[in-house]
């Protein structure tokens, strides 16, 4: 068996896991939200938004530490799950009925939206200023976006209303659920790392530049456990855990070029390439959109709910032409 055969067997296996792993996460998220008594708003953007995000933190910090190091994979990872979480935002509602679907999304999380939009500008403005000062091989920038990471979550849920918390009617126990979902988390964090060592393989097998690999293709695999976990919600009628979820998720992934960078010898701010700047940039057009649509939805017609749903799957569509030409 060949090389890259052997890595394409890889990163199927790696897919599929995180596939399962997502949603069960969704199933044992919404017992927490429950037997918590935190609501889903709070467990789907801290609690499931970090753990679908454990295949890209797990996969960035493993492709800054391979030999040689592949920042630009990392990035793209980052940046392009961004995309691919707005994307599976609109396109699973689409599938699942448009209008439905966004009926069901609590206006509160308009604040969780309000944040991610937030954070991606802030990625764009360290990235064009380019602090070049580092200390304890820590880059400035990663710096920054990781106080304001803290500052707006904190604002964020000082902020928003009070959130009706539903009663748990499952049989699940709080022990139970709290060790099966750190127990899939655990699998993610497996298969972000060995996602991680196929991609960067298959980059260097085909040839294809590392930084469209992880916009591209890593990006979707890493964002699979947020769309089986909204999939799932949906499906559950707790759709605002999913979408909590997508956003949260979303916050959190810029946070991980801090994480990364501490892994990382050098600045990784400094390693961004056109085709980053571009995928920040579709990425904050898909968040501020999607944002706009849960502002609107109680004013907006069915229709018009539908098209606004279109419209992201469209701008997806572009950033993807313009990061590939």
């Amino acid at each position: 068996m060949d090389a890259l055969t052997l890595n394409i067997i890889i990163f199927a296996i790696s897919a599929v896991s995180t596939v399962v792993f997502g949603s069960y996460l969704a199933k044992y998220g919404d017992v927490l939200a429950s037997i918590t008594g935190l609501g889903r708003l709070f467990i789907g953007s801290i609690l499931v938004a970090l753990a679908t995000s454990l295949p890209e933190l797990s996969a960035n910090i493993s492709a800054v530490l391979l030999d040689p190091p592949n920042p630009s994979l990392a990035l793209g990872d980052i940046l392009g799950s961004n995309m691919v979480n707005m994307l599976i935002f609109c396109s699973i509602a689409l599938i699942f009925g448009g209008k439905t679907v966004v009926d069901q999304i609590s206006s509160s999380q308009i604040y969780l939206a309000a944040l991610a939009t937030f954070m991606t500008i802030v990625v764009l403005v360290v990235t064009f200023i380019n602090f070049s000062y580092s200390f304890y091989n820590l880059g400035l920038s990663s710096f920054i976006i990781f106080v304001f990471y803290i500052i707006g979550l904190r604002y964020t849920y000082k902020l928003k209303p009070d959130e009706e918390v539903e009663e748990n009617d499952s049989d699940i126990t709080a022990l139970k659920a709290w060790s099966f979902f750190i127990l899939i988390s655990i699998g993610v964090v497996f298969s972000g790392f060995f996602l991680a060592y196929s991609v960067d393989n298959i980059s260097h097998e085909t040839g294809v530049a590392s930084s469209t690999l992880g916009i591209i293709v890593s990006s979707i695999v890493t964002s699979m456990p947020e769309a089986s976990s909204y999939i799932a919600s949906v499906r559950m009628k707790a759709t605002d855990l999913g979408v909590a979820g997508l956003f949260g998720s979303c916050v959190f992934n810029v946070t991980i070029i801090f994480y990364t960078d501490i892994f990382y010898v050098g600045n990784i701010i400094e390693q961004f390439e056109n085709a980053h700047i571009i995928a920040t940039i579709t990425g904050l057009l898909l968040i501020s959109i999607s944002a706009l649509l849960i502002f609107l939805k109680g004013n907006l017609s069915g229709y018009m709910k539908n098209i606004f749903l279109i419209v992201l799957v469209a701008i997806y569509a572009a950033g993807i032409f313009f990061i590939t030409t």
